[in-house]
């Protein structure tokens, strides 16, 4: 290592080639590299979905749930099991453990599955899908005041033209270039929304069969034998091969009329159009979609693979101005939920406190060492980061949050080893060393100390790689970019740095006239006045009194750390991030009809318009930018389920809000005053004002699961009720909700076996006429059809419709459904959950965040020692787990601190391999705990609640301070070794140290602070992380400089204590070899 650093600093071509290689593959990289919010990362589930049309959840978990939990009960590799049956979909989701592969889990369950042969009839083929978090870029909503099908005319129209629309290229050469390493930049996929599907529903009345003579399944074989494309083979003729088909498939209304279905004997013929009643129309469900009060249709853009987030937005931003003035008057086209304007506006905000702080960084630098010298070492911070970014596609990492974050996070630390360097070379320089020597002789008298000090800094992030699911890919990202940051900065200080260094000339001591000169000389001046009349001073004493000073300052740390435990500081998982969407979600009584779900909707709908009004006054625009109101379904609330809810009893309406910076009022305090101006609802279960943000999951989130229903709603019930005594609890919900009124045929009575018919039989019968037999399926465009048989509209409306229909029997003669059957009325389920093969009922509960009383952990402490604990005594059988928040914060805490554990032994090794002792790496590491302090006391001072982002701010906290330390704590080894007193050594070494401890603790902070004092409130998740870090170096500073050298007078002076008389002589012949070792050193 000596002579490739004597080398390179001799020949400082070399390392610029180096250098422009670096910066250039990082500049080139950047430009490929994928833009997005956040990270894409899969889930670890894998969800099976099996259609079961016009299936009840109950039949939906006989038919589908636990045929499918059965045959995948055993699979390796699932760690968790879950189960939703609802009407007419069985969905299984299966959690992966952390340690397989989820594809060939998800091939393991495939081939379980397809060997399945007791699936309830009727069911459709199963949908595979390993679920990932999508990203959704914008969506687009359509809106004017006409029919569904004009709207959706409309929709499809821009669809599709977003689809093939190719941006225009780039005139200006910088963007040709920057191009040319992209993509199209087109939109290639677009998924249309809120609107009804379509379908072709052939209605025939029952008095129109008995008259005829026919039956339903009569009409839909004719219906399938007329409509049909079928191949027939091929002639091979002469002059070649002649293709033989069947072309009769039917696609509209009008051609399906024209089916014939009776041929009579005298030739005349009866079509489908004679005894049916058919609608070209959409799929017999109820929904309502408005956009600003008109009828609308979304289309929601996502991004694919590699694509890059901006130039997608931009691509159907340019789209929809050309399109706009194409469409008819009273048409609007509105883009809705746009999340590439939030990531250009925290990218501008993360990239604007990237160069405020690389600007105070070479300020503080500048003031302290030559300006000069200041700029050599900030250089490292541009290679540190280009060579970060060209190793980005090796990790699979992209331009996001997270990313631009762990870039600001280890901005001041990157120069720590150029400053330790550089200062140690400049110090030569300046005693009248050749700069061509000293930058070499420098740079690898510290070598030793600043390598393992950037190996303890990278592996002290490395537990944040330890945190598994989700949340953990996420934060991965921030070490994946910091550890290579680190090594780049060691090439950079190792082999760049020593070229430029040698360059340098000693200062002119003349005065100078230039200000710039003047304030670096008189702050350097005031630097050295500083150390020799007050920091040498107070060291001296604290070393005279070092018990002293250790009993304080452990003191304080146990003061600190009884301000967490007391809750003095409060605690939350996730930081709330303020959001630009709000919603309200209403879950109506089941049963209850579709006009009363949309009353409900419109008087939502009419406080949003008055919380409008209260608020508007106070801001320079309308608070409210535009209003998505939905009846029949709740698009916001589809989380990982590949079907949204819907229903007739559901409603919802999001609002689009002016951004944080230009209101005084919070989300939270609007959604909170939006519920008081909506009021109570009747006939509604449930009802929810939310935020739409990053971790604004419910505090509570609790799953209660066992095989006896009965006891598993009692100890649901008395669960709500104990959370409805604990203070800022709102908004209690569970799972467990009645469904629609239903009709059960429970057996035949006497009559109809004596006819030979079987229950299945008039099952069927009743099923081909009120939800329908499906005749066929037909792909007409980009859209799926349904070809729907069953009766008119209006002979599905009544329980009389079902007690009045008559059944035929295999004779041919009708009997009455009543003197066939035994039928009873009640409800069915709304949804059926299922954990483990086990029914489950999730109980979900939030905290008024306004409310100074609540608090998410005291809660769920108050939750499990009242009713949780000893629920499974008053109700045998029935299990209880947190979930959704609580079971991440659970288990990333306890794998953080058991990474965290490992991290702590490779520092120590790492630091005791430099320091060759088994007792000093304790002297340096004893300033994590104190830097801890430092984390919660600014945690104390900004107001910010501690959180997991603290925590891992921490952790990665550990391996930065003790830089400091190890710089002190070899300097004082040298000293000893060349025969000064302990205590002469520590009072030395601290004074001689004191320039670069205090630089790269200040330029730590400096690179942080300008996302410390951040008022925007989309950075408030990334502040904690920064807090910790940069509070607790400022202060471990402290302790560096005062309380490292007192314990380590502590440790001789036990050592002197313990030693045997009989070893001190060879105990001074190691000293003095010692000495001899380190002159040979200083020699080379």
């Amino acid at each position: 290592m000596r002579n490739l650093i004597r080398w390179f600093s001799r020949n400082n071509v070399s390392a610029n080639f180096i250098m422009a290689a670096i910066l250039i593959a990082g500049i080139t990289t950047w430009f490929k590299l994928k833009k997005e919010i956040f990270p894409e990362t899969s889930t670890d589930v894998v969800s099976v979905s099996v259609p079961y049309p016009g299936a009840t959840p109950e039949e939906v978990e006989k038919g589908v749930c636990i045929p499918i939990e059965e045959a995948i009960r055993d699979v390796e590799g699932i760690d968790i099991m879950r189960s939703t049956a609802a009407n007419s979909i069985g969905v299984v989701y299966v959690e992966v453990s952390s340690e397989s592969n989820v594809r060939d889990v998800l091939d393991d369950i495939k081939t379980r599955i397809d060997s399945i042969e007791n699936f309830a009839e009727n069911t459709e083929s199963p949908l595979y899908e390993e679920v990932l978090i999508k990203n959704q870029v914008l969506t687009v909503a359509i809106s004017a005041d006409t029919d569904e099908r004009t709207l959706r005319g409309y929709a499809e129209k821009i669809r599709d033209g977003i689809l093939t629309y190719k941006p225009p290229k780039p005139s200006n050469w910088l963007n040709k270039i920057t191009s040319s390493f992209r993509g199209s930049g087109g939109v290639s996929q677009v998924e249309l929304s809120g609107l009804r599907k379509y379908e072709i529903s052939i209605e025939l009345s029952e008095d129109t069969m008995r008259a005829y003579g026919i039956t339903f399944a009569a009409v839909a074989d004719a219906v399938r034998a007329s409509s049909i494309d079928l191949p027939g083979g091929a002639v091979r003729t002469d002059a070649g091969e002649v293709l033989i088909k069947a072309e009769s498939k039917r696609y509209s209304s009008e051609e399906f009329e024209k089916i014939p279905v009776i041929t009579r004997t005298d030739g005349t013929v009866v079509f489908l159009g004679d005894i049916a009643t058919i609608l070209d129309e959409f799929e017999d469900v109820d929904l309502i979609s408005r956009f600003n009060g008109k009828n609308a249709a979304a289309l929601q853009i996502y991004r694919v693979g590699n694509e890059d987030t901006l130039e997608i937005a931009e691509s159907a931003r340019r789209y929809l101005e050309e399109i706009r003035t194409q469409l008819p008057e009273g048409v609007y086209v509105e883009i809705w939920n746009d999340n590439s304007q939030y990531l250009q506006g925290r990218l501008d905000l993360l990239r604007k406190n990237a160069l405020w702080g690389l600007l105070l960084v070479l300020v503080i630098l500048s003031l302290f060492l030559r300006p000069s010298l200041a700029a050599l070492v900030t250089i490292g911070i541009p290679i540190s980061f280009a060579g970060a970014i060209w190793m980005m596609p090796t990790t699979g990492i992209s331009i996001n949050m997270i990313t631009l974050f762990a870039f600001i996070l280890v901005l001041g630390i990157v120069v720590d080893d150029a400053i330790v360097v550089g200062e140690n070379v400049y110090r030569r320089i300046r005693n009248g060393e050749d700069p061509r020597d000293a930058s070499w002789r420098g740079t690898h008298e510290v070598g030793v100390v600043v390598i393992f000090g950037v190996l303890t800094t990278a592996v002290a992030f490395t537990p944040m790689l330890g945190i598994s699911g989700v949340s953990g890919k996420i934060w991965r990202n921030i070490p994946w970019i910091v550890i290579p940051t680190l090594l780049f900065s060691l090439i950079q200080s190792k082999l760049i740095l020593p070229a430029h260094l040698a360059l340098l000339r000693p200062a002119n001591n003349k005065e100078s006239r230039n200000p710039i000169l003047k304030l670096q000389r008189r702050v350097a001046l005031g630097m050295e006045t500083f150390i020799d009349k007050c920091y040498r001073p107070i060291l001296k004493l604290a070393l005279g009194f070092r018990y002293v000073v250790i009993t304080i300052f452990v003191a304080l740390f146990f003061i600190a750390i009884g301000l967490v435990k007391g809750e003095r500081i409060k605690w939350e998982f996730f930081p709330e991030v303020e959001a630009e969407i709000i919603s309200a979600k209403v879950k109506m009584v089941e049963g209850v009809a579709f006009d009363t779900t949309s009353n409900a909707v419109t008087r939502i709908e009419e406080a949003a318009i008055k919380l409008n009004e209260k608020y508007s006054s106070s801001t320079a625009k309308p608070l409210i930018i535009n209003m998505l109101a939905t009846v029949g379904s709740q698009p916001f609330k589809t989380g990982f389920s590949p079907v949204t809810p819907t229903g007739d009893n559901l409603g919802e309406v999001a609002l689009e809000i002016l951004p944080g910076s230009e209101r005084s009022v919070s989300a939270r305090e609007l959604a909170a005053e939006w519920r008081k101006l909506t009021g109570p609802i009747p006939a509604a279960s449930e009802i929810s004002f939310q935020s739409q943000s990053a971790g604004s999951g419910n505090a509570i989130d609790l799953e209660l699961s066992g095989d006896d229903m009965d006891k598993l709603i009692m100890a649901t019930e008395e669960v709500k009720k104990s959370l409805s005594r604990i203070d800022g609890i709102i908004d209690i919900s569970d799972s467990n909700n009645l469904g629609k009124r239903q009709v059960v045929l429970k057996s035949l009575l006497p009559a109809g076996e004596s006819m030979g018919l079987r229950l299945s039989d008039v099952a069927m019968q009743l099923r081909q006429g009120f939800y329908g037999e499906e005749v066929q399926r037909l792909q007409r465009g980009r859209d799926e059809v349904k070809v729907m048989l069953r009766y008119p509209k209006e002979d599905r409306t009544s329980l009389e419709d079902v007690e009045q229909i008559k059944i035929r029997t295999r004779t041919g003669n009708e009997v009455p459904l009543s003197a066939l059957v035994n039928f009873d009325e009640g409800r069915s389920k709304s949804v059926i959950r299922r954990t483990e093969r086990v029914r489950a009922v999730r109980i979900a509960a939030d905290i008024d965040r306004g409310n100074p009383k609540a608090n998410a952990n005291r809660a769920r402490r108050t939750l499990e020692n009242e009713t949780l604990t000893t629920l499974a005594q008053r109700f045998p059988g029935i299990n209880y787990a947190f979930y959704g928040e609580q079971k991440d914060q659970a288990r990333s805490m306890e794998e953080l601190k058991s990474s965290s554990i490992f991290a702590l032994l490779a520092v120590f090794v790492l630091m005791a391999i430099p320091l060759r002792s088994y007792v000093q790496p304790l002297i340096v590491m004893s300033v994590i705990p104190f830097g801890i302090v430092g984390s919660i006391l600014g945690h104390i001072l900004m107001g910010a609640n501690m959180s997991i982002m603290s925590m891992c701010g921490i952790v990665a906290l550990s391996g930065v301070v003790v830089n400091d330390s190890l710089v002190l704590v070899d300097y004082v080894n040298r000293h000893r070794i060349k025969g000064e007193s302990l205590i002469a050594a520590a009072w030395e070494a601290g004074a001689a140290r004191f320039r670069p401890i205090i630089l790269t603790s200040l330029t730590t902070f400096a690179g942080l602070s300008p996302m410390l004092f951040e008022t925007d409130l989309q950075a408030k998740f990334l502040i904690p992380m920064a807090i910790s870090l940069g509070f607790g170096i400022l202060f471990a500073t402290a302790i560096t400089l005062i309380l490292v050298p007192s314990i380590y007078l502590v440790l001789e002076d036990f050592k002197v204590l313990l030693i045997k008389p009989e070893k001190i002589k060879e105990w001074e012949e190691k000293r003095r070899l010692d000495a001899a070792d380190l002159k040979r050193y200083d020699d080379d």
